[in-house]
């Protein structure tokens, strides 16, 4: 097999606007290193992540709400803490954290027998930071991901699946699912009362079929206009994200929260909570800045848990649940890989119900 010298892929010259994303056809093809794997990405999933990660959202200067910048960026952003791991960034960097494809190359150590696997790369990598607790790396953040033709990976964090799926289902696993997943495994979340915030967007979509799974009865939150698409995942409620929550559904009504929104209507998640209640969050949409009486916390003994590290089983359990066609995704909409910005803009708009999808130019070899 002879592979080309160059492929198609989106740089990210530097933190800002939708300008600072560069489609270009003349990027040489990575190598795979010892260790590693050489992917040709199929498809490739649009999320908050890369939007964040573009615009510097992570910086503790930014205060504002994604949508704030998603476009035009921040003029805030310190460049030195606007990642996941707080290190810098380098650019320029081929983001995406979603990358489902086949594997096409192995680096030294590797069984080339994985040769034509289709697979999916988990995308919090561990290998490197050595597998070190609470650190990790994102695809598409700290090493290069899957907005190009080719991307390359370690091989023990890359996943062969076999299932009927096309390759956009699967490209909208990964960066989602894992999130939703994880968010449940920290919270040990069971055939209890559930309330996923955000639950027409890529992971809360995602956290009303995993919960679901788990036995739990979820209500969602969600615009109006969308819920009849939500109550179809699998929520057995479905509540206007700007209803009067505690009027809707009574203090202490609810064992754990699932959050990706936050803002201003934070402090009403933890009313909602029983004594004991639990809250978890992978995602501020609606704004990083909220107030919390601190009576509310520790009165109640309400567990909150941050959830960005996952642990190794996360990633192996949804692998094991598309196997066992236990969950679906919803692909909202596909993209040629060259329509990056006009994806990123739907995608701000949020207009769809689940995941976008980028699909690269298919690679004759």
């Amino acid at each position: 097999m002879t592979l080309p010298q160059t492929m198609a892929a989106v740089l990210l010259t530097g933190h800002g606007g939708i300008d600072k994303l560069d489609y270009r056809t003349d990027v040489s093809v990575p190598e795979p290193k010892a260790g590693e794997v050489l992917i040709r990405v199929a498809a490739a999933g649009v999320n908050n992540t890369d939007i964040n990660t573009r615009i510097g959202w992570y910086s503790k200067a930014v205060t504002e709400d994604t949508n704030s910048g998603g476009s035009e960026g921040f003029e805030t952003v310190d460049d030195d803490d606007a990642s996941w791991s707080g290190t810098p960034l380098s650019f320029p960097r081929i983001q995406g954290a979603d990358v489902c494809g086949y594997i096409t190359a192995v680096g030294d150590g590797v069984d080339a027998t994985r040769i034509g696997e289709r697979v999916l790369v988990r995308n919090m990598l561990r290998t490197h930071v050595d597998y070190r607790p609470y650190e990790c790396w994102t695809i598409g953040s700290e090493c290069d991901g899957g907005f190009a033709q080719f991307a390359v990976a370690p091989a023990q964090e890359t996943h062969a699946v076999n299932c009927d799926w096309s390759d956009a289902d699967l490209a909208s696993v990964p960066c989602a699912y894992s999130t939703a997943e994880n968010m449940l495994h920290r919270a040990n979340v069971g055939a209890e009362r559930v309330l996923v915030t955000g639950a027409s967007g890529g992971v809360g979509s995602a956290a009303v079929q995993l919960a679901k799974r788990r036995g739990a009865t979820v209500i969602a939150l969600s615009s109006v206009s969308k819920a009849d698409e939500v109550k179809a995942l699998g929520a057995d409620q479905v509540i206007d994200r700007n209803a009067d929550l505690i009027a809707e559904l009574g203090a202490g009504s609810i064992d754990v929260v699932v959050d990706l929104v936050a803002g201003e209507q934070w402090p009403t998640f933890l009313d909602l909570l029983r004594r004991g209640g639990r809250y978890a969050t992978a995602g501020a949409i609606a704004g990083p800045i909220a107030q919390i009486d601190v009576r509310t916390l520790y009165l109640n003994d309400l567990t909150l848990f941050g959830c960005t590290f996952q642990e190794d089983e996360v990633f192996a359990n949804l692998i094991s649940y598309i196997e066992a066609g236990e969950i679906r995704p919803v692909v909202a909409k596909t993209y040629p890989l060259a329509e990056i910005v006009t994806a990123q803009e739907d995608f701000l708009a949020k207009k769809h119900t689940g995941k976008l999808v980028l699909i690269p130019p298919k690679v004759i070899l």
